[in-house]
């Protein structure tokens, strides 16, 4: 979710938390918007969040004020940040995920994570912000990967709300394949990392599978109006466990031969969920796993360079020999 989304959405629960709470016309001046956006955002507090918000006459200014039920209200605890005691523990995973911003570098999230922390230090005792500082020094994320997503604020904030209230969505997209614009509708389910982007799993309705989208290709939203069911079958932890990059194609089973120099580092990552990894006498390993995503494997593979060798299947195999004689007519063999 992006950050302004986020900030609505407390500030709205913070103001039906109160004790009077508050009326439509409150919350439509303290968001900025508009009356018809302000009961959106109410039914997404309500109907999505879970918080059980009640309906109220005031007598004195004959008006509907919105409010938190009580014994909800009293059960949750008032929403007041400063009272907020958080551990040593808590402070080095803050600014760990901190950190994690620059997937959504260019849009504003870095903004309002800073204005975060800013506020964490008021009220944080006398040198203590000076070793939060140091906290965030501990963990350095190269971000020299992140994608810039300057320019899609508004994509991604459509993109959230059609997510928090099931909404199918017509979108256009650049797809890189052909090079094409395209415009088809789609269910958006989730928003995921992968080495610095943002991507996106959508059910493309008009082609009646899962997909993934990248999140800068997308050049316009619209809402259609339509409701969707979250299809049943999909796990998207499952997905992403079982595909070696983010092309899930058919399942793949693969044996892979390491030299003995790179073996220690491929058996400390974890490169697929069901990976076997058979050690050699001669400090060799084979790697074995089902994974998906053919052309993602060669492309890994060939930075191996002969350290490593595909076992099986055979036609990855021929693939990869077929992809070597190529480069090998790429750079040929310059005579002494």
């Amino acid at each position: 979710m992006r950050g302004a989304n986020l900030i609505k959405i407390l500030k709205v629960i913070d103001m039906l938390g109160s004790h009077r709470g508050a009326t439509v016309e409150q919350i439509a001046e303290e968001l900025e918007i508009d009356r018809t956006n302000v009961y959106k955002w109410l039914k997404i507090v309500e109907e999505e969040l879970g918080f059980p918000v009640l309906s109220e006459k005031d007598p004195v200014e004959n008006r509907t004020r919105k409010k938190l039920d009580k014994d909800f209200h009293q059960k949750m605890g008032p929403l007041n940040l400063p009272d907020v005691k958080l551990t040593p523990q808590e402070l080095i995973a803050l600014f760990f995920l901190k950190g994690e911003a620059k997937t959504l570098k260019g849009c504003g999230l870095a903004d309002n994570v800073q204005s975060a922390f800013s506020k964490i230090s008021l009220f944080a005792p006398k040198g203590m912000a000076e070793k939060l500082d140091k906290l965030r020094s501990l963990f350095l994320l190269d971000a020299k990967m992140a994608k810039n997503y300057r320019g899609k604020e508004q994509i991604i904030d459509d993109l959230t709300e059609a997510m928090l209230v099931s909404h199918t969505c017509k979108i256009s997209y650049h797809a890189f394949h052909d090079d094409k614009h395209k415009s088809f509708k789609i269910d958006p389910l989730h928003f995921f990392e992968h080495q610095g982007g943002l991507y996106l799993f959508v059910n493309a309705t008009s082609y009646g599978d899962i997909r993934v989208l990248a999140v800068e290709r997308i050049l316009k939203v619209e809402g259609t109006g339509e409701g969707f069911t979250y299809p049943v079958d999909f796990d998207p932890d499952e997905k992403l466990k079982h595909a070696f990059g983010l092309v899930y194609d058919d399942p793949l089973e693969v044996e892979i031969w390491f030299s003995c120099k790179q073996a220690r580092y491929i058996s400390e990552r974890i490169w697929s969920a069901n990976q076997q990894i058979i050690r050699h006498d001669d400090g060799s390993i084979i790697l074995k796993m089902e994974t998906s995503g053919r052309h993602e494997i060669k492309r890994w593979l060939l930075g191996y360079g002969a350290e490593a060798k595909v076992l099986q299947p055979e036609e990855l195999r021929k693939e990869m020999i077929d992809e070597i004689l190529q480069l090998c007519e790429i750079y040929p063999q310059i005579s002494a």
